[in-house]
């Protein structure tokens, strides 16, 4: 596996440089995080969607341990669907997620203490370079560059998770993004409808990623 995972690149996103805290509801995060992990699994040709279930196709380690063990998960339980899997995966991914990102110097681990005895976290960010590229990358196809699959599956998280506030946008400019981000999802076959044909996008990958974004959206409710 190449590149920043998935999963970093979201989290990074939706956590604000300077406060180092979430700027969305943690329930969206934490389904995020579950989804952006599976998504990346099939980015790297591990899993696929096969009738309903989310199943191993190559149970090769990717080099993430954190990716890896997800896939050492689904691996060796029975097949599940997207919607069980989001579920199952979301408690204590985003702290690991965060501890790797501790590890590697791009956040620092603020612990402070509020009310004499409550422990509150903050990750301001050490290191800008990486969330500086997934917003350039976002940028560009937010104002028409064809995406390659992995920014593709990005926008798409964005846009099921409703993330326009994470890249500094409200109103009208958030509401003009999200239906950018919904037609850059469209155009990449994730959201149910697989091109071949044209499309940079392996189908494998554009079944799983719609797959995921019906879960996470069935999970979240309707958009208000």
């Amino acid at each position: 596996m190449t590149g920043v995972p998935l999963a970093e690149e979201l989290l990074l996103l939706a956590y604000d440089d300077e406060s180092g805290k979430a700027t969305m509801p943690r329930i969206s995060l934490d389904l995020g995080m579950a989804a952006a992990a599976l998504i990346e699994l099939a980015l790297a040709g591990r899993i696929a969607y096969d009738d309903g279930a989310l199943t191993v196709v190559d149970p090769t380690p990717t080099g993430e341990p954190v990716i890896d063990d997800v896939l050492a998960r689904i691996a060796a339980d029975t097949p599940h669907s997207p919607s069980s899997w989001v579920q199952r995966l979301r408690h204590g991914l985003r702290d690991r997620i965060l501890g790797d990102l501790c590890e590697h110097g791009v956040v620092r681990d603020v612990d402070e203490t509020e009310l004499g005895f409550i422990h509150v976290h903050r990750y301001p960010v050490l290191d800008r370079s990486v969330e500086a590229d997934t917003r350039q990358r976002l940028t560009a196809a937010l104002t028409g560059a064809a995406p390659d699959e992995r920014t593709a599956a990005l926008a798409t998280l964005v846009a099921v998770l409703r993330m326009e506030s994470a890249l500094g946008l409200s109103g009208e400019d958030a509401e003009q993004t999200h239906h950018r981000l919904e037609e850059i999802a469209s155009g990449a076959g994730f959201t149910g409808e697989v091109s071949i044909e044209g499309s940079v996008v392996r189908p494998s990958v554009g079944l799983v990623v719609a797959a995921l974004g019906r879960a996470v959206q069935a999970a979240l409710g309707p958009r208000h």
